[in-house]
């Protein structure tokens, strides 16, 4: 749940882990969505999997949010069986598919009762993109990518927040960008989506289920872990 005193300045947003800026290109973008840490730690089974001697190996992917002074976790996820060999393109793909399939899970369930009694963080505005951005700075290895985005001053970002309200109570259920104009150029006008940049249309999401080249070993799981540490799936 993204909150207004989460807002950073955009000159920030390369360096930063946490917080929340708003760009002329992807409108809000939730930096600690944006690090694409899912993408990394899913990339390591892939690796892990590559260097095994069995033909196949099985990749999880999930999302989860923590409550409770982050003494409950909560979460999604699924678990794929892939052929060993595959190209790092084929892997791109997965991760995407597999990225885009939980996400959007994920968000159903942030958005169901009785979490939504506590948050507005299911398919919050920004989540999804923020999402989609932390694939490709991962896969495709994106060091500069807010110079391609123009994030904007934390004084102007302020400002459209202010004007629009929280982000939370504008929903996007796609991975296309949700932008708020500037109310001092536009200020009757209501936020719309935007399109994403090239860098962000290079991989499609994996539909190759006729090769046999991956296999659907768990197609939706969700899960519950108390106390802290690592939940189970």
């Amino acid at each position: 749940m993204s909150k207004r005193n989460e807002i950073i300045d955009g000159n920030l947003a390369q360096r930063s882990s946490y917080g929340l800026v708003y760009t002329e290109v992807l409108g809000w973008v939730d930096l600690g969505h944006a690090q694409g840490t899912d993408i990394r730690n899913l990339w390591a089974q892939m690796l892990r999997g590559e260097s095994q001697s069995q033909p196949t190996y099985d990749v999880t992917y999930k999302q989860a949010m923590f409550g409770l002074k982050r003494r409950i976790t909560v979460g999604k996820s699924i678990t794929w069986r892939l052929k060993k060999g595959l190209s790092y393109h084929q892997k791109q793909r997965i991760a995407l598919a597999m990225m885009m399939t939980v996400a959007r899970r994920f968000e159903g369930l942030q958005g169901s009762f009785p979490f939504s009694w506590a948050t507005d963080s299911g398919f919050s505005g920004e989540d999804l993109v923020s999402d989609l951005l932390g694939f490709y700075r991962v896969v495709s290895c994106i060091n500069n990518a807010f110079d391609y985005l123009k994030p904007v001053s934390k004084e102007e970002a302020l400002k459209r927040w202010d004007h629009y309200g929280k982000i939370g109570s504008w929903k996007n259920d796609t991975f296309k960008p949700l932008l708020f104009p500037d109310p001092a150029q536009s200020p009757h006008v209501r936020p719309y989506l935007g399109k994403l940049p090239h860098f962000m249309k290079t991989v499609v999401p994996y539909d190759g289920w006729k090769s046999g080249d991956v296999g659907i070993v768990d197609s939706n799981r969700g899960f519950i872990h108390f106390g802290r540490g690592e939940p189970r799936t």
